[in-house]
């Protein structure tokens, strides 16, 4: 029996491994999850052969429940909701993990050794944190709690110090596993570490924020394995922990934060002279467009490249746009669609959607592929997007989003962009590109005008 076991073990393993792989590419991604809960079907199939289990009955009620929790998660959470979806997911692997760790820590500790107390104190800590944190994101991101960052004096201080008193108990319980006051105060610390960690962050941080968390659950998953002598456990919390780290370096580059800033939960704190910046431009004013004016623009354009963002999320507007889109290009328009890393609420956001629009994958283009093509296009229209599009990230200094990497909209030769209002995005900078020369703004619902423009070129030109 033990033989099937760890059979099952190594093939979970491979498919696990390349379902990661898989996930490189949008063409392939699809493929990528298939073999990836395939792997996770034969990894659950294969433990249930193991020779340890003394009675079914609690894991048959937990496979049934799990079963039916899941289905209306996944049928009726719309893919505008994925973000807060994938928090609460997190929220319940840590709780999960912190809970065996605790199981363990109560039926064992009389008998635990050092090295294996030690181990079961991590697991409890990050599953603790992880869980609080995430649940922290998913009320941000849910409009429950506020979006914004909320900061106090002296709170990195607070942050760290909380920190350090956790790994002094972490290195005592470890020394002294029969201290179980210790130990259940270490926990209590994790909890309220967790909650710490992501009141300074802003919800347009929640790209970086998810991965890191992601991260967290990998770690407490391996550290679990090690814990339970398990072997597919190590794996798999290995290859998600690390893939998480390496996604919230990519993000915080994207967005021109440190790692250590995501490490010590600073990351998305402004200071208040900053989040009151304005813009950097003159008095000047925006240029409204009517819609009969802007399908104007586009029926003299050869190509538009469309810059998605938050704001076509929150509007539910992506089948909107590719039903625009797919009008343009029955007449003769290219169309090209420029995604930024950090656009949206988690990472791969405008991806997601888009997909779920049917948009096709070979219509999609990374920042650094697309940027480029700006000045060469006709009209760029941009659906929601703020501060990944504002010129001010690339000239002025004082500003809290300079440097970070951001689309070239404004080089466009017309940029058109759909915005129910000129209020600023996260950084609470006014965005510069709304008052350039070449820039117009069709205000309104973002789903609402593509509806329209739909249908005012399909009643112009027939399309």
């Amino acid at each position: 029996m033990m033989s099937i076991l760890q059979l099952c073990y190594v093939i979970a393993s491979v498919m696990f491994i390349l379902g990661i792989r898989s996930l490189g590419s949008p063409e392939t991604a699809r493929r990528g999850m298939n073999l990836a809960s395939f792997g996770m079907l034969i990894a659950i199939v294969g433990t249930l052969f193991n020779q340890q289990i003394v009675n079914y009955t609690w894991i048959i009620a937990g496979l049934v429940t799990g079963t039916l929790l899941s289905l209306p998660i996944s049928l009726w959470i719309p893919m505008t909701k994925i973000p807060q979806r994938i928090a609460l997911s997190h929220a319940g692997g840590a709780l999960a993990a912190c809970l065996i760790g605790i199981a363990e820590y109560y039926r064992y500790h009389a008998s635990l050794g050092s090295a294996s107390m030690g181990i079961v104190a991590v697991e409890v800590m990050l599953g603790a944190l992880t869980f609080t944190g995430s649940l922290m994101v998913a009320g941000k991101l849910h409009g429950i709690l506020p979006g914004h960052p909320i900061t106090y004096k002296g709170q990195n201080i607070v942050n760290i110090s909380l920190f350090i008193i956790m790994i002094a108990m972490l290195v005592y319980i470890s020394l002294n596993p029969e201290m179980n006051t210790v130990f259940y105060i270490l926990l209590s610390l994790s909890f309220l570490f967790g909650l710490f960690l992501v009141t300074p962050i802003g919800a347009a941080d929640m790209p970086v924020v998810i991965a890191i968390f992601n991260s967290y659950g990998g770690l407490t998953g391996a550290v679990m394995g090690f814990m339970l002598a398990n072997r597919i456990q190590i794996i798999t919390g290995a290859l998600d922990g690390a893939s998480g780290f390496i996604l919230s370096i990519l993000m915080c580059k994207a967005m021109n934060r440190s790692i250590t800033n995501v490490l010590f939960g600073a990351f998305g704190r402004m200071e208040e002279t900053e989040a009151k910046a304005k813009r950097t431009s003159d008095t000047k004013e925006p240029q409204p467009i009517s819609f009969e004016d802007a399908l104007q623009f586009f029926e003299q354009a050869k190509t538009v490249i469309i810059a998605p963002g938050y704001g076509m999320a929150a509007s539910q507007a992506h089948h909107a746009l590719r039903e625009f889109a797919d009008k343009l290009k029955a007449n003769g328009i290219s169309i090209k669609y420029a995604i930024h890393p950090v656009a949206g609420r988690m990472p791969g956001h405008m991806n997601v959607l888009l997909a779920e629009a049917n948009v096709p994958y070979t219509d999609l283009f990374d920042m650094d592929e697309i940027n480029p093509e700006f000045p060469h296009a006709d009209i760029v229209l941009v659906v929601g997007a703020n501060d990944v599009t504002n010129p001010a990230a690339r000239t002025v200094k004082s500003s809290p989003i300079y440097g970070m990497p951001i689309l070239d909209v404004d080089k466009a030769k017309k940029v058109i962009v759909l915005k129910r209002s000129l209020s600023p995005g996260f950084s609470g900078v006014e965005n510069d590109l709304y008052y350039k020369d070449n820039t117009w703004m069709l205000f309104g619902d973002a789903k609402d005008s593509l509806s329209k423009l739909a249908y005012g070129f399909k009643r112009a030109w027939g399309a």
